[in-house]
């Protein structure tokens, strides 16, 4: 059966408070951010101390952590930016394992100077592909000197946007320490959100196999074109909602064929964890029922 998760920073409060609401609303496992109101979790003051005691306290709450959240932009313009970034992300990898899995989970980034999310001219070219490509197989031999994985997470409005950026990427870097973190609608822009289900179908073609970890969110057409956040008490990468064409909210909200999501996911990884986004704490109960029945329906 897959298992259903969620962000924990999606509860804004302490340790043990965000434990016990998740396991209240009835989850099986967790995707870990380092965003706890009670602690010091500065990239630089991590140490394998507190790492133990986040991974024992979900372990005596009998709530697996399952991957890492590391979301960051790897191939930022600023230089200084950039190295802030990756060490962030090396941090996480180092400890990964420390925290009770393998899995550090990011996007690629984008050369836009002002968002993480909104598109810029150079991310298309064959310059930022390369550049990306290095950048990507340097984390995964770090990763794997480490004991971990590090899970790449398409966007289409970053460099690794689309499943012909992927399957290169996968092709160009084939190495043990490198997964894929799969979200179906990170795949969707103007140009293909009229066929859902024909997309759906080629990044299972075409990626299943790479796949360590689901998500779970949603997507539609967007009539507000700018970049899209939510005002809840969180991280940016949780806040956000889309840009451009297509809005991205909670699961259940949008157009995805989450009957056929679920049953192609299920037939490739039938114990996978999937992990709910994108909302907010009071829509968390509806957001979990609407995934839970869907699983019912399919048998997953």
């Amino acid at each position: 059966m897959i298992s259903v998760g969620i962000f924990n920073g999606y509860y804004p409060y302490s340790l043990e408070e965000s434990i016990s609401r998740m396991k209240r609303d009835g989850f099986s496992c967790v995707q870990l951010d380092l965003s706890f109101k009670d602690m010091d979790l500065a990239y630089e003051t991590l140490t394998k101390e507190k790492c133990h005691r986040i991974r024992d306290a979900f372990r005596d709450a009998n709530l697996p952590i399952v991957c890492i959240s590391g979301y960051t932009n790897i191939i930022h313009p600023d230089p200084k930016k950039r190295e802030q970034n990756l060490f962030g992300l090396q941090t996480l990898l180092k400890f990964a394992r420390d925290l009770g899995t393998p899995y550090v989970i990011s996007e690629t980034g984008t050369y836009h100077t002002e968002s993480d999310w909104v598109w810029d001219p150079k991310n298309g070219s064959e310059e930022a592909y390369e550049e990306t490509c290095r950048q990507i197989e340097a984390l995964a031999k770090f990763a794997y000197d480490h004991g971990s994985v590090f899970l790449v997470e398409n966007y289409v409005n970053n460099v690794i946007g689309s499943v012909d950026s992927l399957t290169r990427l996968f092709s160009d870097v084939n190495h043990p320490g490198l997964g894929l973190l799969m979200d179906p609608t990170n795949y969707f822009t103007d140009s293909n959100i009229g066929h859902v289900d024909e997309t759906l179908n080629r990044i299972f073609h075409t990626l299943g196999d790479k796949i360590k970890i689901a998500h779970a969110k949603d997507c539609k057409p967007a009539e507000d074109l700018s970049e899209k956040h939510a005002e809840i008490d969180a991280v940016e990468s949780h806040t956000f909602r889309g840009a451009g064409a297509v809005e991205l909210p909670a699961p259940g909200l949008g157009i995805l064929n989450y009957d056929l999501y679920l049953q192609k996911l299920s037939k490739l990884h039938p114990n996978i964890p999937i992990i709910i986004e994108h909302l907010d704490e009071q829509d968390i109960p509806r957001a979990k029922k609407f995934l839970d029945d869907k699983l019912k329906t399919i048998g997953g």
